[in-house]
């Protein structure tokens, strides 16, 4: 990769050995949702020595820095931080083995299948360049290392007072790695990302032998027929032209084969990318939850909880084509691309832009070898998605290439961030 020579990229190559093992220490040391308190103790420290004004503890684990270079605009980069209960199939010598316990209490695996491992280093080492090149620059920059994206950190954060203890951003800059080819990047104005809403949900039956189902209200039979049903809500409720999704992603139900129990625990998301299509969805879901309930002839009402409802994430127009160009001339022409319509995955990133009421802006950058594309063209993957293959996000065998992923990741929130910082030379 060729790195167009700008004053804030200088010392990038030098870098680069650092962030990389930067990177594999904390792949291999995965910590759960508002429990990163290794990852966010290494983000201080690195912060600290870079030259940054450093708070910690914002929103439970979260971090920020403040870095200023007199006067002029304030731009806010954001990464999170925490990883997710699955048990690493990668293969690499800096897979994970480590567990923890999940918000229920349970031991289990941990692993950084999202790459968000990923997007600390990369913003790790566009802060470090910021600092070391203070001079080329004018401005402040509010680097958030941000807790528990997967159940909703963002929001933590700005009930921790985010908006009156930091410079307010006239700008939020923000990115993900995913399973396209690495040196590439997408991202698209307006909704770039769905909405999403999880659910706990608890079915009723009664329990009995299960030699006689007869005398019982099974709730494992009620819990099938309620995920076969809510199969149809996308396919025969929502319209061909509108987007969304329902899936059925844990069902807990019994502790042995003979006997029917009392109670069946279901976890259901939904994404959408309008808010009528949200409202439709989940009214049909509940619907069809107490629906099958009914006739199943149950004698207590299912309990719906709402675990975390994220709201879609939406790009400034004006503000995405500026870091589209931005980005071209960075990373090539070539090698930046359109969305064509939202990535039906969800992210709690726009609640900064919202709660600042600032344009924001989030893209996709590449993080799987290109060798594994083979006659890869960007519209290949807009037109048919990426190949069953490859490992996508929340894949035990998700592992971003190191090379030249982290490289990108660094250019892109540099060359975005300097649309908005003043030039020392004020030009």
């Amino acid at each position: 990769m060729t790195v167009p020579a700008t004053p804030l990229l200088t010392g990038l190559a030098d870098g680069l050995p650092a962030l990389r093992e930067l990177y594999k220490d904390l792949h291999a040391h995965p910590e759960l949702s508002l429990q990163e308190v290794r990852t966010a103790g290494i983000a201080a420290g690195l912060l600290r020595e870079q030259g940054w004004e450093v708070t910690e503890k914002v929103g439970g684990t979260g971090v920020v820095g403040v870095l200023r270079s007199g006067e002029g605009p304030v731009v806010l980069l954001r990464a999170d931080m925490d990883a997710l209960p699955v048990l690493e199939e990668t293969g690499l010598p800096y897979a994970s083995t480590v567990t923890g316990k999940d918000r229920e209490g349970e031991e289990v695996p941990v692993m950084h299948a999202c790459g968000h491992d990923m997007h600390v280093t990369c913003l790790l080492g566009a802060t470090a360049l910021l600092a070391a090149n203070r001079g080329a620059w004018r401005g402040t920059v509010v680097a958030v290392f941000q807790p528990a994206e997967e159940i909703g950190g963002a929001p933590a954060m700005i009930e921790d007072g985010f908006l009156d203890r930091f410079p307010r951003a006239g700008i939020c800059l923000g990115q993900h790695v995913a399973p396209a080819p690495a040196g590439f990047v997408g991202t698209r104005p307006g909704p770039v990302m769905a909405a999403s809403d999880s659910l706990r949900v608890r079915l009723f039956g009664r329990g009995g032998h299960g030699s006689m189902p007869e005398t019982t209200v099974d709730p494992v039979v009620l819990a099938a027929a309620v995920i076969m049903r809510l199969q149809t809500v996308v396919s025969r409720e929502v319209g061909a032209g509108r987007t969304a999704v329902v899936t059925v992603g844990s069902v807990h139900s019994g502790t042995k084969e003979n006997i029917i129990p009392d109670t069946a625990d279901l976890r259901i998301n939904i994404r959408s990318t309008t808010a009528a299509v949200r409202e439709q969805v989940l009214a049909a879901v509940e619907r069809i939850i107490r629906g099958e309930a009914a006739a199943s002839g149950v004698a207590r009402e299912p309990e719906i909880e709402q675990l975390n409802s994220f709201p879609a994430t939406v790009n400034d127009p004006g503000a995405t084509g500026t870091v589209q160009a931005a980005l071209a001339a960075a990373l090539g022409e070539g090698h930046v691309f359109t969305l064509s319509q939202p990535v039906p995955a969800s992210e709690d990133f726009g609640t900064f832009g919202s709660a600042l009421e600032v344009p924001s802006v989030f893209w996709y950058f590449g993080g799987t070898d290109l060798a594994r594309f083979e006659g890869f063209a960007p519209d290949g993957i807009l037109e048919n998605g990426v190949p069953p293959e490859i490992p996508s996000n929340h894949s035990s065998r998700f592992a971003p290439a190191i090379d030249p992923t982290i490289e990108v990741g660094v250019v892109s929130l540099l060359a975005a961030a300097a649309q908005w910082l003043t030039p020392a030379d004020g030009g």
